[in-house]
Formats: C-alpha cells, sequence, structure tokens
C-alpha cells in the first residue's frame, strides 16, 4: 500500500474519531494531492494529528515513564518493567518509535496540504499551527525516549522520500529542539493567546505551544528561552491558587489549570476512546464481581472493574515525600496508605497509588479518564528551576517553587543553597507530578536517572537488569537495519547489549 493511500485512510478515519468532531463531514477525495480543498477536508487533516495518541498513552508508558524511577516499581514480569531492553526487545520503545513518526508522517502531510490549500490566510495559520504543535509534540516524546533521532519536516508522499527519509540518520537532539523552539517562538504570538480549556474541543493552540518550548529549552538547559516561555503561560493562566487541586486527577477532564490532555470515553456497547492506565493503579488483588480491593471495600471503583498487577509507590515517595500524616493535601489525592475507610489493607503498611488515578466504576479495564500530560504547575516548576540553575535570583526561585506549595498547603520552603534548593525542586515536582508521563524524563535531563533507580528500586530485576545505556530507548534493530545502518545504537553496543 503505498504512502499516499494509507495517509487517505487515516485522514478519513479521523474525521469520526477525535472528540467533539462531526460524524457527517464529507470527503470529496481520496487523494491527499486533491484532498484539502475545504476547511472540513483541513480539519480532518488535522484530527490525523491526533491519531497515534491512544496507541501512546497505555499502561506501559506509565511503566516506561514512571514505573522505573525512583518513584515507583511495578512487579511483574512485562519486560519494560524489568529492563529486559535491548535493540533486538526494545519492547516499548518500537510502540513509541513507530506511533511517534507515524504522528510526525500525519502532521507533516497535514501542513503541506494545509499550506497549498485555498482557504483563508487566517484559517490557514489556524490548522496548520496546530499541525505544527502536535509535530512538536512527537518530536519532544522522540527525543525524550531515544535522546537523537532523524529529523524531517517533508511531506512523504512518494516512495523515493520514503526512501530518502528512511536512511537519514540521528540528528542532534539538542538541535531539534532548537528548530522546534524557533519555530514555535514564531508561531505562537500568532495564535489566540487562551486556556487549552477555553479552546473549542480543547485542541493544541499557544499554551500547549509554549510549554513545549519551555519544556524542551529545560531539556537544553536554555534557561531564559525556559522563563519567556512561562511567562507567555501565566499571562493566559495567572494565579495557580485559582485552580483546584482535587482538579489533578484524571477523572476530572479537560479542567482550567490543564495544558493537554489525552482524551478518553467509553460507553457500553457504544464508541469507545479509552485506554487502561487505571487497571495498574488500583489496589491489588481485587475480589471478582465485589468491590473490594486487596480486603478493603471501595465502593467507587465498582464491583466490574478489573485490576493488573500494580504500580507501587517507592518507599522514597511514600516513606519520605508523602508519607502518612504529611501535612501536604496531594498526599490524599495521590496515594492511599494502610486503608480506606476504617478498613485496613491486608498487608500492614502498604501504600497504594491513589484517587488521582482511579477510574470511578470502571467496566473490565476500560479507562475513560483523561490522562493529565502538561499542567501549568508543571510549568512554574520549570521556571523555579530555570532561575535556580541560573544562580542569580534565589528569591524568584523560591517564589515560584511555593505556588505548588501553598495551594497544597504544605508551607513555604526557605532558601538555604543553591544545592538544596535544587534537591527541593526535585522532590516538589516528584509530589506535584508523580504519575503524569514524565518522572524519567526529569531524571533523564537532570543526568541522574541511573543513580536513583539504583538506589531507589528494591525491584531485584530491575537491579539486576539496569544498565547506564537504559535512560533511553534503543532504536529497533529493525529500523536499524532498514536505514542501511543510517542509525544505530551505539550506547547500547557499549553496554554490550
Amino acid at each position: 500500500m503505498k504512502i499516499r493511500y494509507f495517509i487517505t485512510a487515516v485522514l478519513v478515519a479521523a474525521s469520526t474519531v477525535f472528540n467533539g468532531c462531526s460524524l457527517d463531514e464529507k470527503m470529496e477525495s481520496s487523494e491527499p494531492q486533491t484532498f484539502f480543498q475545504t476547511r472540513a477536508q483541513c480539519v480532518s487533516a488535522v484530527n490525523s494529528c491526533y491519531y497515534t495518541l491512544k496507541n501512546l498513552y497505555t499502561n506501559v508508558m506509565m511503566i516506561a515513564t514512571e514505573g522505573v524511577t525512583d518513584l515507583a516499581v511495578i512487579y511483574s514480569a512485562t519486560v519494560d518493567c524489568t529492563l529486559d531492553i535491548s535493540p533486538s526487545q526494545p519492547r516499548f520503545g518500537a510502540t513509541v518509535w513507530t506511533q511517534a513518526y507515524k504522528g510526525v508522517m500525519f502532521c507533516n502531510s497535514a501542513i503541506a496540504g494545509i499550506e497549498r490549500s485555498p482557504l483563508p490566510a487566517k484559517d490557514k495559520i489556524e490548522l496548520k499551527g496546530e499541525a505544527q504543535i502536535m509535530r512538536a509534540f512527537y518530536y519532544y516524546l522522540l527525543t525524550s525516549f531515544f535522546g537523537d533521532v532523524p529529523y524531517y519536516t517533508v511531506d512523504v508522499a512518494t516512495q523515493e522520500l520514503q526512501i530518502e527519509v528512511a536512511h537519514l540518520p540521528r540528528m542532534s537532539a539538542v538541535e531539534t529542539r532548537n528548530k522546534l523552539i524557533a519555530e514555535l517562538q514564531e508561531l505562537c504570538p500568532l495564535l489566540p493567546q487562551e486556556r487549552t480549556s477555553d479552546v473549542k474541543e480543547n485542541r493544541a493552540g499557544a499554551a500547549m505551544g509554549w510549554m513545549l518550548i519551555a519544556k524542551m529549552a529545560a531539556w537544553n538547559k536554555d534557561w531564559d528561552t525556559v522563563i519567556d516561555a512561562v511567562d507567555r503561560l501565566e499571562e493566559i493562566y495567572g494565579d495557580l491558587g485559582q485552580y483546584p487541586l482535587e482538579d489533578i486527577m484524571f477523572r476530572n477532564k479537560n479542567t482550567p489549570e490543564s495544558i493537554f490532555e489525552i482524551q478518553h470515553t467509553y460507553t457500553l456497547g457504544g464508541v469507545n476512546y479509552s485506554s487502561n492506565v487505571a487497571a495498574i493503579c488500583m489496589p491489588y488483588p481485587k475480589t471478582q464481581n465485589k468491590p473490594i480491593y486487596d480486603k478493603v471495600e471501595i465502593e467507587e471503583l465498582g464491583a466490574t472493574a478489573t485490576a493488573w498487577q500494580p504500580m507501587r509507590p517507592s518507599a522514597f515517595l511514600a516513606g519520605s515525600l508523602l508519607y502518612k500524616g504529611v501535612n501536604d493535601k496531594r498526599d490524599a489525592i495521590t496515594l492511599i496508605h494502610d486503608g480506606l475507610n476504617g478498613q485496613k489493607f491486608s498487608t500492614t503498611g502498604y501504600t497504594w497509588m491513589g484517587r488521582k488515578f482511579w477510574c470511578p466504576g470502571m467496566y473490565q479495564t476500560y479507562d475513560s479518564n483523561n490522562y493529565k500530560v502538561f499542567r501549568y504547575a508543571d510549568a512554574l516548576l520549570l521556571k523555579a528551576e530555570a532561575y535556580c540553575m541560573k544562580e542569580t535570583d534565589a528569591a524568584t526561585a523560591v517564589e515560584y517553587l511555593n505556588k505548588t506549595r501553598r495551594r497544597a498547603e504544605a508551607g513555604d520552603y526557605t532558601f538555604r543553597n543553591w544545592t538544596k534548593l535544587f534537591q527541593e525542586i526535585m522532590d516538589e515536582r516528584a509530589r506535584e507530578l508523580f504519575g503524569e508521563f514524565q518522572r524519567k524524563f526529569d531524571l533523564v535531563r537532570w543526568g541522574n536517572w541511573y543513580e536513583r533507580v539504583q538506589a531507589f528500586s528494591n525491584y531485584d530485576k530491575v537491579q539486576a537488569n539496569i544498565q547506564p545505556c537504559h535512560e533511553y530507548y534503543p532504536i529497533p534493530d529493525t529500523e536499524v537495519v532498514y536505514s542501511g545502518y543510517a542509525l544505530d545504537n551505539n550506547a547500547y553496543k557499549a553496554c554490550g547489549l
């Protein structure tokens, strides 16, 4: 099947799967070269830019980004849980590589089609800009998972171009991010400066673009760019205190503080856009056909849910950061200690993932929660980190750190020295953002993932398998071969894998 026909099939499918889009959109053409003639067709193309997210944000994404860090562990034979990963067995890395590059391909196709469309300039800026933001998001994921990756922006509309792109080598992740940052810096001021929750259908807009700039600039240690991007978000979002802490729960969808969420719905017997993260976030084991989880009755979870081998908070998270009795409102949302409603879990002292991740009344593993990927609190903590790393303005760094602490009623932090401040920022990002698909990314960009997993994971299989090269996933060896060895896994080779 040639690429242009594959893309067309996705464009047609995307016109019906994106949340809130009309099911009555009519397709007037089956060839991408003549497809982009109406706004409805261009919207369908932009819808395709979201198409692969459902394949990326699953329970394994949670395992890969949170479950093998200093904050959590999952005692499962699932190989991503045990770091049994190599170029010949890339595990979730193969999914990320395939689905993220599909996303890039759909975005490139949409951008090129919208550029040549007869739409008014205003519509072109809006729709093309959305596709550019989504393309930047996929490259953000790719560089976070793999480091240096091939970078391309052409519409792969011919087999010749497909072969050319397939033979691209890795490009510096720093250079890739710099290109994307420059593109977004030019684009974002042209878009409406509004919160994502105010954008029709919660689509990616300027807020998402500014957040991506801040995230990628933090990876590149470009702290002035981080500060500038967060300044723009502050103009849009204002005071963090106006956003209820309870809204961080995944069940509370498209809340005003959110910048980007993975959209899910579930209706028994209907059209479903659901995933399965909640299945690894409940107390375990579950009693069949009863709302009983690890011997505790939890009515809000219901009797019909299926619980899988769970992810568990590490002793560091549950014993040092969000421990029982801590003066921090996030604790009761993020973790459940010992028991609930006067009932005790079967194992004394056990802590489980909390209500933040539960899906009330879930049927089997159909988790209809939205997944929080980017929130405003994250941006404010990035600004605290930027000022800390610049070591020029301790008062401002502490002020931004304390914005999230105050909302959680955790008390203000007092500056001692730059080293202790950075440690507190690392800890505060754990308290605020745990389970939001990014702890590993933070540890890798800080350069301490390997050391902290060794120090805080008590899973013997992780300790037996972990290698420094595992900070990034390997490129699947099938892709290396297909590239004519333009691609490589030299870091894994150096580790003997």
